[in-house]
């Protein structure tokens, strides 16, 4: 099903202003040398965390950081950042080249957290995601899958079968696999950053709507501008691996209590509604056959608390939901048949819902 995600591409790429401006102003793999790590975050003797502060300076120091490997790409981090701090995980939709992949490299780099790499293929088995037995000595041995690093890349995740995509189900919602009859945890903090070619769909399974409520955000990168081309040439010509300058700036542990930090983030009852009016308005738009379900609710708060702590606030306003509704709500949306074929798209879907809500006052 077309739904205008290769539209929001191409709109992405020709307005990078299009989207709300990103917070604040400009500025592990295995072998993270410890001697680099500057807990950004760890500013209080007793551990709690500060939403004033602490909020906005873990977000400069990632941005900061992923930067020395990533060009161009600092909303999509800032959406990356907010996924992990809600707890959610982020699908990431773009035409192939655009840097997907090093993205998520160097946002799990600078946060200090294994990452693994599965590449979605016809033939890719679940064990070959979650892991299998294997007989060692007289006796089985139980070898972990990919899925068990705090960061899991699925790259053309709809390149994988039902069967393969269904395995990643129960780990996205219960941060558990059970495997051979043995349920077994998920290491915390725990993120599934999937890609997808939004322009290319011969040998592949769409994801079913199930699937794609599972995913908190979706995310386009888009293509950089010529200045900003010009300077990812230039870094790969100085350096072979531009990952190499990229270092842990948060630890795991303080990783957990921002996330609970957010949880924290002050709602009120007009934005809590405002939220809700968001969501409900899209089950009743003319060109909607299928809207945003309570899970989508629960996305766009969760989301809005953790951009309100990232800009260092201790509450959400409703520039805070705006801001993240096109990729919260976009991907859950299914358009009307007919509608589609005459051109309807679901990120006008989402600007339209947001132009005709009733925005609350941010007084008080």
């Amino acid at each position: 099903m077309a739904d205008g995600i290769a539209d929001d591409v191409r709109a992405r790429s020709a307005d990078p202003e299009a989207a709300a401006p990103p917070l604040g102003a400009p500025g592990a793999d295995a072998g993270v040398p410890a001697s680099a790590t500057a807990d950004v975050g760890a500013t209080a003797a007793d551990g709690t965390v500060d939403p004033t502060r602490d909020g906005l300076r873990t977000w400069t120091a990632i941005r900061d950081e992923v930067a020395k490997a990533v060009i161009g790409a600092e909303k999509s981090l800032e959406l990356l950042v907010m996924a992990l701090l809600a707890d959610g995980h982020a699908l990431l939709e773009d035409v192939p080249g655009v840097g997907k992949t090093l993205l998520a490299r160097a946002f799990s780099r600078a946060l200090g957290l294994t990452f693994a790499r599965v590449q979605g293929t016809p033939d890719l088995l679940p064990g070959d995601v979650t892991g299998s037995s294997i007989i060692e000595g007289g006796t089985f041995r139980f070898v972990p899958g990919p899925v068990f690093h705090n960061v899991l890349l699925v790259d053309e995740v709809n390149r994988a079968t039902p069967r393969t995509q269904s395995a990643l189900l129960e780990a996205m919602q219960e941060r558990q696999v059970s495997i051979e009859g043995t349920t077994r945890p998920l290491p915390d903090p725990f993120v599934v950053l999937a890609t997808q070619n939004p322009i290319e769909y011969e040998g592949t399974f769409s994801l079913p709507e199930a699937q794609l409520d599972r995913f908190l955000v979706r995310i386009a990168i888009g293509y950089p501008d010529g200045a900003g081309e010009a300077r990812i040439a230039r870094r790969h010509v100085d350096r072979a691996e531009p990952l190499d300058d990229v270092h842990q700036v948060v630890s795991g542990e303080r990783i957990r209590a921002l996330r609970e930090a957010v949880r924290g983030v002050h709602v009120s009852d007009e934005v809590t509604a405002y939220v809700v009016a968001l969501v409900e308005a899209t089950r009743h738009h003319a060109d909607i056959a299928l809207g945003g379900s309570p899970r989508a609710t629960v996305g766009l708060f969760r989301t809005a608390q953790a951009r309100a702590f990232l800009a260092g606030r201790s509450f959400v306003i409703p520039d805070d939901v705006q801001a993240v509704a096109p990729a919260v709500l976009a991907h859950r949306l299914r358009l009307d048949l007919d509608r589609e074929l005459r051109g309807a798209s679901v990120v006008a879907v989402v600007s339209d819902v947001l132009s005709a809500t009733p925005v609350p006052p941010t007084a008080g």
